[in-house]
């Protein structure tokens, strides 16, 4: 006994404020009791709070609300901007990098620009800044920022090998940024000079900025109201101007320079060749009719077009939009127009930008476009351009996993080693016919299974709105799953309130789904009053709390009324017939509420499965059904009141759930100490909105329901009573009744601050408050004071912060396993904490996390092997070898929304309390391992993320990360070993964290290096004729045009130059690990041998052109030498 208590007072001593608790806390009546005497606790506590660092890792899915698309050729790297300000970058996969990396704004992302084979992103947000980003180094960052005050950004554009940035505005202004400074040049295309002097309008936003392909000295300038101007930037002039009646929408050039083409707001495509640019050369309507009446039909706007040539084949003319407005609800298209075909492409969702990849860098070199990358609002498609029917790439690693709202999320670590090959080849044999040959060109996350649960169902007729009439959304939503990697069985919990079982086969088969009807509800003209039945509990009928069969449903109160109020029905239908299945995940067990007296069942909260012990168990506001999946029974089907039996520590008032409809039905006193007080304020919004639950005002007696195939001749078993089971009360539901608990202000703001279930079963404007099943958990536990060796236990937890704990008794030999029938009954063990329960755990007593037995995985649709058959090969978690020197039991972690608890098993003695957060509430809290030992990690509801050691309960990590401001975080959020957690970020992505500080040093190390030292492809020679007579683009030098020296320096007041925080932390983290130094030597090495390479190819080619010149002149002077001067 000293010695236990000198451990306690140690552990009790070094937690700050007191929040730790003493030996004797309160016992599970709420009396404070001495704790029992083990042999010897002795847990040495290994984690303290350097062990603890949180940080971002990695995103996966599609960028949310995606704006702008960039391209480099050389590097093959795609880079996608979004609305809030995020930068994805997508490595080909040519050059196999092994991840994405992700870049912040918070901003708005403009069309911007990637300086090709650079290293260098150049992006333009909607507050009019610039920013520079270094890709060379493994984390990306920002090196210089330009902040343009009076003028708002509309295009960018950078040519290729150039370190000037063309920037147009929306004042119709062109100015000129060098990208290596990120300072203005006083090089300015001012608006009033660009257009003639006559011209009395303004010509509008720049929308298009691009260099010719024959001369860089000329850039072309195109305007919003269709004025087109290209501008000699030696001279300072304006070399032609074009004015079309028809708004300019994109511009693209032919490769030779000799024409371009625009798109319309009309619809219309226009080809301008610079001989004659009064008028258009060609003037086209790609999907404009002419009429009966000789007028072509009005289009909608052609926003973008690109024209890229091809040696062997007619040039590609390829834009968005265009499409006439004779029909309403079309889809986005894409059209391709190849010589004479055209073909359409329709989309899914509308498409943001597209962009063609072709073979060479250089815009005067015939461009050979092989593929078009289509940036739609929820999804990337790639085309291919290189056969006739232009197919799409098929993504093996699809990025739409919101190809429907993403409802929850799982978070697993430590799988077993077999399970992701064997789920890889089985969803690659489900494979879509029609798509290009060619291997997908970009890398992102890759999906290994998808499972539809639609699939268990019948599809809803016309007129059976049933699950309709339950739920706003799609009725087969899922709400959450449960996963067990060793035994790879799989649950799903849906929105119209049912469970469905998968077990894992690889072999395909026919089967016939069986399904259970649960009748878990209260029905009104159940109610007893005080005067019938107050100081004499009875048992209900068998056949309230049992299976049954279906005409006992059909002959159920209410089934069969004149006014049609539905009652024994599902929401859903299950398929009744055989169905063949193919291997994979394969429906083996269907659970579904019903329609009790018309009202709908109330959606699950709560759902646990243990494969050892064959037993699913799952909750919802109005009480707990325990099935058993091997036997295809169900084992308890109770209200939440039930469970408690004699030890209900709260005094409680049932109302009748009918008061809506039966006036006469008032509240009925089921205590001599009458204390009513709303609920509703000191109700947690972690029970209403964050795990899903729902608070009806309806409620039913709870009865069970029949499976719908037979096992046997026998029919379905019925459960025994356990020996501990208390009477039944009837009509007791917590559901319908109010608590004796003091009301926190707090809690009243903070439940007015979120909004409420979209769910049509929240019909109730008064918002009766329900004691939910809030988390459930099998182990192996002791269900009794009294136990002496640990037996399969259900751990219950309520909204109320109730925990009860359920004895189960299983049979051992396997045959009887399936035969005998399961025992349970509550035992009447209640522990008590603050706000709903949201999570069990459990330890041995040197502190080493206890696992949940499960079952090894056996294929059931395997051919049978006579010399082996199949048993059941179940795995136990046994605690610590050395447990039996430390003494019988185990701890039990409990934690609630507000309060962290540790109890000694089987005395139920608190030994450790921890008040997590008076201000906020727990969102998500789980037991996980972290650097060889176990600890508490918690997020709250004020975005911080905290870890407390066990089992004292010490604060280790108390972090501010994100508030919650939306409750798809608070509903996604999921913690797993190894200090990694995810939640989704936004709609369409998968945010990954770690919290260790561990993981966070190695994190560098463990990214990929995103750019990598290519040479630069050459150019094609043009020939000496070709580019004696084609123009001088080479000898153009930017440096001396816009350099400081000769044109100045720009305004102050026009941009802000903003140095970025990478400059010396950049370096910093590049460089850091044991190959940082080494890497950026090796580049720079690289970088110098290519410039020297480059330099020495451009040296041999000047000599090879002054040998050919020199050898025409020679020939020409020959010629010519003779000749007289009229001879010419």
């Amino acid at each position: 006994m000293k010695k236990f208590r000198k451990v306690l007072d140690g552990l009790t001593t070094s937690s700050p404020g007191g929040n730790i608790g003493s030996p004797s806390c309160g016992s599970a009546a709420g009396t404070p009791t001495a704790a029992p005497t083990p042999k010897e606790i002795d847990i040495q506590e290994t984690l303290v709070s350097e062990n603890f660092q949180l940080c971002k890792t990695v995103r996966h899915g599609f960028p949310y609300q995606p704006t702008a698309l960039a391209f480099d050729p050389v590097q093959k790297i795609l880079a996608i901007g979004s609305r809030s300000g995020g930068i994805r970058m997508y490595p080909l996969l040519i050059f196999s990098l092994p991840l994405f990396s992700g870049l912040e704004t918070h901003l708005k992302i403009l069309p911007g620009v990637l300086t090709i084979n650079t290293g260098a992103l150049v992006t333009a947000c909607a507050d009019d800044t610039l920013h520079l980003w270094n890709l060379r180094q493994r984390r990306p960052a920002i090196l210089h920022s330009l902040k343009f005050n009076r003028e708002r950004i509309t295009f960018c554009h950078l040519p290729f090998q150039s370190k000037w940035l063309y920037v147009g505005t929306e004042r119709g202004n062109t100015h000129i940024v060098n990208i290596e400074s990120f300072i203005l040049s006083g090089y300015v295309i001012m608006w009033n000079k660009a257009i003639e002097l006559s011209t009395k309008t303004h010509p509008g936003p720049v929308v298009h900025l691009s260099d010719s392909p024959k001369d860089e000295g000329k850039l072309l300038i195109g305007f919003e109201s269709g004025t087109i101007v290209q501008w000699d930037l030696r001279g300072k002039k304006a070399d032609f101007r074009i004015y079309y009646d028809e708004a300019i929408h994109s511009v693209s050039w032919h490769h030779e320079g000799k024409q371009f083409m625009c798109s319309h707001s009309d619809g219309s495509l226009t080809l301008w060749n610079l001989r004659n640019t009064s008028k258009p050369f060609q003037v086209t309507f790609p999907h404009g009719k002419i009429q009966k009446d000789g007028r072509k039909e009005s289009c909608k706007p052609i926003l973008k077009v690109e024209y890229k040539t091809s040696r062997n084949s007619e040039p590609f003319v390829i834009f968005s939009g265009g499409l006439s407005y004779d029909k309403a609800g079309r889809r986005p298209t894409l059209t391709i127009m190849h010589g004479k075909a055209i073909t359409v492409l329709e989309m899914d969702h509308p498409i943001v930008e597209f962009m063609a990849l072709c073979e060479t860098p250089y815009n005067n070199e015939v461009q050979e476009p092989y593929a078009v990358v289509v940036l739609l609002e929820k999804d990337l498609i790639v085309v291919d351009l290189t056969q006739s029917n232009f197919p799409v790439f098929e993504n093996p690693y699809p990025m739409d996993i919101h190809e429907s709202p993403v409802t929850c999320t799982a978070y697993f670590a430590d799988c077993p080693p077999d399970i992701i090959p064997i789920l890889y080849s089985i969803g690659a044999k489900h494979k879509k016919t029609g798509y290009s040959q060619k291997e997908w060109p970009i890398i992102t996350l890759q999906m290994l299974y998808k499972l539809k649960t639609s699939k268990v169902f019948e599809k809803p007729k016309q007129g059976e709105g049933r699950a309709a009439e339950l739920v706003e959304e799609d009725p087969f939503a899922v709400q959450m799953v449960s996963w067990c990697p060793q035994s790879r069985i799989f649950c799903v919990v849906g929105i119209s309130a049912h469970v469905i079982l998968y077990r894992f086969s690889k072999y395909d088969a026919n089967t016939q789904i069986v399904s259970l009807e649960v009748r878990l509800q209260c029905e009104s003209e159940d109610v007893i009053t005080p005067s019938e039945n107050e100081n004499n509990p009875c048992f209900s009928e068998s056949g309230s709390h049992s299976p049954q069969p279906h005409h006992q449903h059909a002959a159920s109160p209410g089934s069969g009324t004149p006014d049609g109020i539905k009652d024994s029905i599902p929401c859903l239908k299950v398929k009744d017939r055989m169905v063949r299945v193919p291997p994979g995940y394969q429906a083996d067990l269907v659970i579904q509420l019903l329609w009790v007296d018309g009202d709908p069942p109330q959606q699950i909260t709560s759902l646990d499965i243990n494969s050892a012990y064959g037993l699913l168990a799952f909750g919802n506001c109005n009480g707990l059904a325990v099935v058993d999946y091997l036997q295809k029974t169900i084992l308890l089907c109770m209200s939440t009141l039930d469970l408690y039996g004699a030890a209900d520590p709260y005094q409680r008032l049932t109302r009748s759930p009918r008061r809506n409809r039966q006036s006469t039905s008032g509240l009925t006193e089921l205590s001599d100490n009458q204390q009513s007080i709303d609920m509703e304020r000191s109700k947690s919004p972690t029970s209403d909105h964050v795990n899903g639950h729902c608070t009806s005002p309806t409620s039913q007696p709870c009865s069970a329901g029949k499976p719908r195939v037979p096992m046997g001749p026998e029919g379905p078993r019925l459960t025994r009573r356990g020996p501990g089971r208390p009477p039944f009360r009837k009509a007791q539901s917590a559901a319908c009744m109010e608590i004796s608990l003091p009301v926190s202000h707090t809690e009243e703001s903070r439940e007015n601050s979120f909004s409420r279930s979209r769910s049509s079963s929240v019909s109730s404007i008064d918002r009766d408050t329900k004691e939910a099943i809030t988390t459930l958990q099998f182990g192996e536990s002791y269900g009794r004071k009294s136990d002496v060796l640990p037996t399969p236990c259900l751990w219950v937890g309520t909204s109320l912060g109730m925990v009860l704990l359920i004895p189960i008794s299983i049979p051992t030999d396997q045959e009887e396993r399936m035969e005998e029938p399961v025992t349970i009954g509550p035992s009447g063990a209640v522990l008590m904490l603050k706000g709903s329960v949201l999570r069990f755990g459990f330890l041995d007593c040197m502190g080493a996390l206890i696992q949940s037995p499960c079952e090894v995985w056996r294929d059931l649709n395997a051919p049978e092997d006579p010399d082996r058959p199949r048993r059941r090969k179940l795995v136990h978690f046994s605690p610590s070898s050395s447990q039996d020197a430390c003494g019988e039991g185990h701890l039990a972690v409990l934690c609630s929304e507000r309060q962290a608890k540790v109890f000694l098993m089987p005395s139920q003695s608190c030994l450790f309390v921890h008040n997590i957060t008076e201000s906020s509430f727990v969102l998500r809290a789980d037991v996980i391992s972290v650097c060889n030992s176990v600890c508490l990690a918690c997020f709250c509801a004020n975005g911080h993320v905290m870890t407390l050691s066990l089992p004292s309960l010490r604060p280790l990590m108390d972090c501010s990360y994100l508030p919650l401001t939306d409750m798809r975080i608070a509903r996604t959020f999921f913690f797993t070993n190894g200090g990694q957690a995810l939640y989704l970020s936004s709609p369409t992505e998968i945010q990954r964290i770690t919290y260790s500080q561990e993981m966070c040093d190695n994190l560098q190390e463990m990214l990929g290096e995103l750019f990598t030292p290519i040479e630069t492809p050459e150019a094609q020679n043009r020939g000496f004729l070709k580019g004696f007579f084609g123009g001088n683009a080479h000898t153009f030098d930017r440096e001396e045009l816009f350099g400081e020296a000769a044109a100045g320096k720009a305004s102050r007041s026009l941009a802000q130059h903003i140095p970025g925080q990478a400059g010396v932390e950049g370096m910093k983290v590049a460089a850091s690990g044991a190959v940082g130094e080494l890497a950026r030597a090796r580049i720079a090495l690289d970088e110098r041998g290519q410039r020297l390479g480059e330099l020495e190819e451009r040296t041999a080619l000047m000599m090879t052109s002054a040998e050919t010149f020199s050898k025409h002149a020679h020939e020409l002077m020959l010629k010519c030498k003779d000749k007289k001067w009229y001879q010419f």
